[in-house]
């Protein structure tokens, strides 16, 4: 497993924009695919972006598609999420994780590493 950290959430406009990070401590994340996920109150965890080990290959909800971009720096150990346009229905707690396949999933369940999430709000 690796240890993960979110950052970056918020309290947002609607229409603003926001950069989440995810950062592994202590070990590389390299050769792992990395998925951001979100869950609202009351609502299951769902898949927002997802990105394979060399960064050549993204996935994207239908939901966020055109408004969020998925990167990755390997130099830097980070993955980052670049949030436009956003609006109340993105409003969840972010969670990135790492699965050690490397290709980027959209299902949760083939993550083994998660962060403690970060919080969005868009206020509409």
């Amino acid at each position: 497993q690796v240890p993960l950290v979110e950052s970056g959430g918020g309290l947002v406009q609607a229409g603003d924009s926001l950069r989440l990070s995810c950062a592994a401590s202590g070990r590389t994340l390299r050769t792992y695919g990395v998925g951001w996920f979100r869950q609202a109150p009351g609502k299951e965890r769902e898949f927002v972006a997802a990105i394979n080990w060399s960064g050549g290959r993204t996935y994207y909800a239908d939901s966020v598609k055109g408004r969020f971009t998925i990167s990755r720096d390997n130099a830097k150990n980070t993955v980052s999420l670049q949030m436009n346009s956003l609006n109340a229905e993105d409003t969840a707690v972010y969670y990135c994780g790492a699965e050690a396949g490397g290709y980027g999933s959209m299902k949760s369940d083939e993550y083994d590493s998660w962060g403690q999430g970060t919080q969005v709000t868009v206020s509409s």
